[in-house]
């Protein structure tokens, strides 16, 4: 019997692309979202799902198709019919943390085939990153010529920022800022990651400064006029809208919403001049693999996370 590619996708979207254009091989759709509430090592296992289907009906009241997961991680149990596997995701927060636990869950499964990337990002030409389902037919083909076989240092890699990720330590991760892997935009991710803890210094991280910030320098219409900023000028996070506008709803106390265009009102503007650490005023008790948002905050002189002076810590 003739074995086939495995390819691992970061979505529904690039599914589709993939098959429009005659991708030859079976294809598995990630489904997930892993930046973002808690996970556990052990991927894909019946405690896991638990807990990522309680996490998405607690925050985001969405239930999760547990049957269309399992569907999709079904297909890895059949890799002795597979040549190889593919992994098609892109340069954000978003799919890095999705691309180590798939890595992991490859592992798991003692599945021991060559192991490729296609990672879209920096693109000749253009002054804008490049998500993989934003090229043209040309680039994806090419992206996909050139595919990185990933080395047994880069397995090793990506299941350690896995378990560090799972853990309670997340400055464990800095140390892999610096290294060198076939994982071109690992060290941007890992720096965004650490920078969406409040900052110790005013209380908000990166992207919620960012969001009021947009609302300072720019005729905003909407909340949804303001989630398309915010979505185009997000750097290494990848977040979609759902995430986006829940990070907008836990900043509406520092903004007006019935006049156009929006405006920062005082607290608003006091936040971003950091007259005082506004963390407790926003309530956003989000969880990032092993540990909670609030527990720790960036400090960046010291260039770690630290912990929260509120918890007693």
């Amino acid at each position: 019997m003739n074995k086939q590619s495995l390819h691992i996708t970061n979505g529904d979207v690039l599914t589709d692309y993939l098959n429009e254009l005659d991708v030859t091989g079976e294809k598995l759709t990630w489904k997930e979202m892993l930046c973002e509430g808690p996970t556990i090592p052990d991927v894909g296992s019946s405690k896991f799902i638990e807990i990522r289907k309680s996490f998405f009906s607690s925050f985001y009241d969405i239930d999760l198709d547990e049957q269309i997961i399992i569907k999709e991680l079904n297909k890895l149990d059949d890799y002795q019919s597979y040549s190889e596997i593919i992994l098609w995701f892109e340069y954000d927060l978003f799919c890095h943390i999705n691309l180590v636990a798939v890595i992991n869950l490859i592992l798991q499964k003692g599945i021991d085939l060559p192991i490729y990337l296609v990672c879209s990002g920096r693109i000749k030409g253009s002054n804008t990153l490049k998500g993989l389902g934003e090229l043209n037919p040309e680039q994806l083909l090419d992206h996909y010529k050139n595919k990185v076989k990933l080395t047994s240092e880069d397995i090793d890699l990506a299941k350690t920022v896995w378990n560090i990720y799972c853990g309670k330590d997340h400055n464990l991760l800095k140390p892999f800022i610096v290294t060198e892997s076939s994982f071109k935009y690992l060290s941007n991710c890992l720096k965004a990651h650490l920078e969406r803890f409040p900052d110790a210094s005013h209380g908000m991280n990166v992207l919620e400064r960012n969001i009021l910030e947009i609302i300072k320098d720019n005729p905003i219409k909407s909340k949804h006029h303001l989630l398309g900023y915010a979505l185009n000028y997000q750097g290494y996070y990848g977040f979609g809208d759902l995430q986006i506008s829940r990070i907008i709803e836990k900043l509406s106390i520092f903004f007006t919403n019935d006049e156009v265009p929006i405006k920062l009102n005082r607290k608003g503007h006091e936040a971003l001049l950091g007259k005082h650490n506004v963390t407790a005023e926003i309530d956003n008790n989000m969880v990032y693999g092993g540990v909670k948002k609030f527990d720790f905050q960036f400090n960046k002189k010291q260039n770690m996370l630290v912990k929260t002076v509120s918890n007693g810590l």
